[in-house]
């Protein structure tokens, strides 16, 4: 039998693909998917902005007074 690979756009694609796989009772499994691109694109502008001096710098010991 084949394996179908299926990319929903939204939650509630995946929602309904989920439901209708579910009624006609095919066995089906998930994985999550790398993360989220808005977090990873948060990640690397706060990376850049460090590298062009934005931000505070805190030692670690002042985190714990």
């Amino acid at each position: 039998m084949e394996t179908l690979i299926v990319h929903p756009k939204t939650k509630e694609q995946l929602a309904a693909l989920k439901a209708f796989i579910k009624a006609l009772k095919i066995d089906f499994s998930t994985e999550k998917g790398p993360y989220n691109p808005e977090f990873v694109e948060k990640i690397l502008q706060g990376r850049e902005d460090i590298k062009n001096g934005k931000g505070v710098k805190i030692a670690p010991e002042d985190l714990w007074k």
